[in-house]
């Protein structure tokens, strides 16, 4: 299995993969079939999350400001509140992209695989925090260099999780693979941005389809390009 892993990272690395935005899209849109309602579930237990931060935040600020002139944070404060949101909304997040990448593969998935991954949150974080800085210093080159960045660590987060990489490897392996094929990814984007607007536009009520289809569709665009470890499908 590790032999496996190391030829399908080394395959990415080499450009030896392929996807076309049309197949990728229409191969999504049939796995979605039994996918959907697990991905709403996981994307609603997420929601349900972000509610409790939100309420724990309010009464946490009503407390600090009882007998305070002022009802702001501190900024030392607001950063800690920020890193311990993020660390746990990043497994929860990850975890909905894992069902994706799991349906890629053919297996049936489970909402509360959202849950799974907990264990990988300072790496996701260190990940993250990382590649805010590389974006920033990026888009104060001349913005194009963060524009590229952007899209060539779209398969970061992932790695950290599927493949257990470290911060700073998954960044590069990332950037190095998806930069063989960086236009056709970023036209990927694109598109699923615009399917994603446009069905937002009656009520939201397309987002039923086209998350599900997107979560899905990056799956299959990162099985393409790295394979997928069994372990991650049981």
């Amino acid at each position: 299995m590790a032999d496996d892993n190391k030829n399908s990272i080394e395959k990415g690395l080499s450009g030896e993969y392929n996807f076309s935005i049309r197949a990728v899209i229409a191969e999504a849109w049939n796995k979605t079939n039994g996918a959907k309602w697990p991905i709403h579930l996981a994307f609603l237990y997420y929601f349900l999350v972000v509610f409790a931060i939100i309420v724990v935040l309010f009464i946490a600020t009503a407390a600090l400001s009882v007998g305070s002139e002022s009802a702001s944070i501190p900024v030392f404060l607001q950063l800690v509140l920020q890193i311990g949101i993020n660390l746990i909304l990043l497994p929860v997040m990850m975890g909905i992209i894992m069902m994706g990448i799991q349906r890629a593969g053919g297996r049936e998935i489970n909402a509360s695989t959202a849950f799974g991954y907990f264990s990988k949150m300072i790496s996701l974080f260190l990940t993250l925090v990382v590649m805010y800085i590389m974006l920033a210093i990026g888009f104060m080159l001349l913005i194009l260099p963060g524009v590229y960045l952007s899209v060539a660590y779209y398969m970061a987060l992932p790695l950290v999780v599927e493949k257990n990489m470290g911060p700073w490897q998954a960044l590069e392996v990332s950037r190095k693979t998806v930069t063989h094929r960086w236009f056709r990814m970023f036209g990927f984007l694109i598109v699923m941005a615009v399917i994603i607007t446009i069905s937002m536009i009656p009520l939201g009520i397309g987002l039923i389809w086209s998350l599900p289809l997107f979560i899905i569709a990056y799956g299959i665009i990162y099985r393409n390009m790295f394979g997928i470890e069994a372990v991650t499908l049981e």
